[in-house]
């Protein structure tokens, strides 16, 4: 098996447990008493699910060097972070944005809606691995080469922050992660830990919810009725688990205890009715997408393909570790997804395609993980 073919299968499991879960946790409690469960075969999340199954086999089948290549000049991986500006600015345009739990994130067109924020982690993954792979002498140096890119990182992750500092901080992990990986030099991202102290400041404590959000974290017992509300039930829901769960389907915390059951807070639903084994089961997924990731950037052939895989893997595992932090009240809550668990059209497509693009990688590479067979056979070679 290619190790491409591996991050396709691991990626093809999340996706149908998170159908599974997803649909779960949407169950409602009918007028008669009975369940109302969801036909899975024609129900949104199922739909989605296969939706996505098709976006990561096209993204395994794109050619990956065409975004290297140029719209009127302009790089194709600059010009659609410049796309993803403007659509980050129509959230605030009346008729198009679409304002949801009070915050600006959403543009809608008709029936149609999604995130900006979801485009602009790809579009920057991209766009970071295509200027550091054409500009790593540069990077060295803090002028010419590390502080374009660090500028522009920081002005799009600022614009996100206003609505969605979960995504902005997730942003600047990877951008700089890829930055580092290229060889930008680590003085220079220590010269800007004082600015980025600065700005994360200013945008936690300028903010009412975001102060109560981090009171909320400091002492959750203080307000249990509001502020705190959905990290307390998500603990219970954890903790109400235990090391086998409650079953499928039977969770409790789902029926209005839990806010955001079928996105922030999946995992809290699979502890609940999986238990432990299922929480596990879904952390080694998104650890074995990394470890067998490492393979393919290995074997990449060019720096701007190493730096891709490198970026789509960084993306996904720091997002899944906040999920996981936040859920179990680590780190203070932010709405940030668990990628291709969490219930979502936009974030659920695009996740998959960036995947599948590690798979296209690798056919250029055909890396194949070793099996237990071959390392007695080079063992052996090498008594």
């Amino acid at each position: 098996m290619r190790a491409g073919q591996g991050i396709l299968l691991i990626s093809t499991t999340l996706l149908m447990l998170g159908v599974i879960m997803v649909n779960s946790a949407s169950m409602r409690v009918a007028s008669s008493g009975s369940m109302d469960f969801y036909d899975l075969l024609t129900s949104r999340p199922t739909l989605l699910g296969f939706a996505a199954c098709i976006a990561l086999l096209a993204g395994s089948m794109f050619p990956v060097e065409r975004l290297k290549h140029t719209i009127c000049k302009i790089p194709l991986s600059i010009f659609g972070l410049l796309c993803t500006c403007v659509l980050l600015l129509c959230v605030y345009v009346p008729g198009i944005g679409h304002e949801v739990n009070g915050a600006h994130r959403w543009i809608a067109i008709g029936s149609f809606s999604f995130q900006p924020s979801e485009v602009a982690k790809w579009t920057l993954v991209i766009a970071a691995a295509w200027w550091t792979s054409t500009h790593t002498e540069q990077l060295k140096l803090f002028i010419k080469g590390f502080f374009p890119p660090i500028a522009c990182l920081g002005v799009l992750c600022a614009c996100i922050a206003l609505e969605d500092l979960g995504t902005a901080v997730l942003l600047f992990i990877v951008g700089c992660g890829v930055l580092f990986v290229a060889g930008a030099k680590l003085v220079h991202f220590l010269a800007l830990i004082p600015l980025a102290l600065g700005g994360l400041y200013v945008a936690v404590f300028s903010s009412p919810y975001r102060i109560q959000r981090l009171m909320a974290y400091m002492n959750p017992y203080e307000n249990p009725e509001s502020t705190s509300f959905q990290i307390l039930q998500s603990m219970h829901a954890i903790s109400a688990g235990g090391g086998s769960g409650l079953g499928l389907g039977n969770g409790i915390h789902k029926f209005g205890y839990l806010p955001e059951d079928t996105t922030d807070f999946i995992f809290s639903v699979i502890c609940e009715e999986l238990g432990l084994v299922g929480a596990l089961f879904v952390v080694i997924l998104y650890v074995s997408m990394m470890i067998v990731g490492i393979y393919v950037i290995k074997h990449a052939q060019t720096m701007f393909n190493k730096l891709l895989v490198f970026g789509v893997l960084l993306t996904v595992g720091t997002q899944a570790t906040m999920n996981i932090l936040v859920v179990t009240a680590l780190i203070p809550t932010k709405g940030i997804a668990l990628p291709l668990l969490s219930n979502g059209g936009t974030g659920w497509l695009l996740t998959a395609f960036c995947i599948g693009l590690i798979d296209a990688i690798d056919k250029q590479s055909k890396v194949t993980i070793p099996s237990e067979d071959h390392h007695e056979l080079q063992f052996a070679q090498h008594a």
